[in-house]
């Protein structure tokens, strides 16, 4: 039985393909260590500049995003022969976008959201971690960061509500 983070499993990609370029999150995947947060810190400079467009810019950024990441990661895991190889990180981007969502225009958010959503994509909470195990190919890669993006930014906006 393979692991999420086999290499071998990586070295079917071809980088030069724009599809699994993207879906290892322009490389930030290729990390042997904690590939998923790597993925989720690559985010962060295009979350700062996402902050700046209007909301409605922003969430058609988020929703273009999660088309295109949801069809490099089927090519990904097509070619992989594996579904949700932890090299595949697009997905991280995606939900990052979406737990920085309506938040101050601060640093203290961007590290508030990072914080919260590797939490909620590492501990996969009901009903991300039944997503995950349930929905396959390229839409069940996506789908349960979505939500952790989701759980993450209504937590962000708790917190600011509450403090």
């Amino acid at each position: 039985m393979s692991k999420k983070n086999d290499y071998i499993y990586l070295a079917k990609l071809d980088l030069k393909n724009p599809w699994h370029f993207i879906a290892v999150g322009f490389g930030s995947g290729l990390s042997k260590k904690a590939p998923g947060t790597v993925g989720s810190l690559a985010a962060i400079p295009l979350c700062a500049l996402l902050m700046q467009f209007p909301i409605f810019l922003e969430i058609v950024f988020i929703l273009f995003s999660f088309y295109i990441g949801t069809k490099a990661c089927q090519k990904a895991e097509d070619a992989m022969g594996m579904h949700d190889h932890g090299g595949i990180v697009i997905d991280e981007f995606v939900g990052m976008f979406i737990s920085i969502l309506f938040l101050p225009k601060t640093i203290m958010s961007l590290i508030l959201a990072f914080i919260l959503f590797r939490i909620f994509d590492i501990l996969k909470p009901f009903p991300i971690g039944y997503v995950d195990k349930r929905v396959s190919g390229g839409f069940g890669i996506m789908i349960d960061d979505v939500i952790a993006g989701i759980f993450a930014l209504i937590s962000a906006h708790i917190i600011y509500a509450l403090v």
